[in-house]
């Protein structure tokens, strides 16, 4: 076992989360290799979580399509690799019970894991209810051991209204959700959301979008990055290839 994983990680990865100053606020870059999440290790990030996105471009799936064996292996991958806390997007669970999930999270160390309220394929969102109930059973299997991150999909589905994400938001709190991810939330909206859910706030840095200390300041907790930091590093790789081709 690394020092990344473990009842004690999950300790200091949900620590990190509180007490946040505003425009200081938690910042996960999302790794979805051993060799990127060590690059941010060596940095001095504290932690870092993976992206379902990123990693689905890495093995060669359209997200929302990697296998569940494959995506755990590329999380255990990241995990073995680095000494600091991980938590991983596992999407809606891939179907898994709350104690499957639990348990395929902990084989692959991880320590915290983001889990969405929508269908990849379909579109739809889940019944709130049903969802603040599974995220209650996975809660009870895991215990403290792992910092759950409940994704609200709402803003992504087109509801442009703060109403329906806080509802949602709220029942995932008392089902024992740790944050709240109002996944493409307008940044102006962030300072209202927080105000109305107990609990840290996720936001996704985008690079056309204000940067992670402005979206702290509007009162963000925490900061990930979807897919994004994935499509740069490959957006540079072509850059690359392209002067190769070019012969410079």
């Amino acid at each position: 076992m690394t020092a990344g994983t473990g009842p004690a990680a999950a300790a200091a990865l949900r620590a990190l989360h509180h007490d946040r100053r505003p425009g200081d606020p938690l910042i996960l870059p999302t790794v979805w290799d051993a060799a990127g999440a060590r690059v941010f290790a060596d940095a001095g990030f504290p932690a870092l979580a993976t992206p379902s996105a990123g990693i689905a471009a890495s093995l060669g799936y359209p997200d929302g399509e990697t296998p569940a064996d494959e995506m755990f292996a590329a999380i255990a991958r990241i995990v073995r690799a680095v000494d600091v806390p991980v938590t991983a997007d596992v999407e809606a669970g891939y179907g898994l019970s709350a104690t499957e999930l639990v348990g395929r999270l902990a084989d692959a160390g991880a320590v915290g894991c983001n889990l969405e309220d929508s269908d990849h394929a379909s579109g739809a969102l889940r019944n709130p209810r049903e969802q603040a109930e599974w995220l209650a059973e996975v809660r009870a299997a895991a215990g403290d051991a792992l910092v759950v991150n409940a994704r609200v999909d709402t803003f992504l589905r087109g509801d442009t209204g703060i109403a329906a994400a806080v509802e949602r938001a709220r029942r995932y709190a008392e089902a024992g959700a740790d944050c709240i991810y109002p996944i493409l939330a307008p940044p102006a909206l962030l300072p209202e959301l927080a105000a109305a859910i107990a609990l840290p706030l996720n936001a996704m840095a985008r690079s056309d979008g204000p940067s992670p200390r402005e979206l702290g300041a509007l009162g963000a907790a925490r900061i990930t990055f979807g897919g994004g930091l994935q499509s740069a590093a490959t957006e540079a790789l072509a850059r690359v290839a392209q002067r190769l081709r070019e012969g410079n």
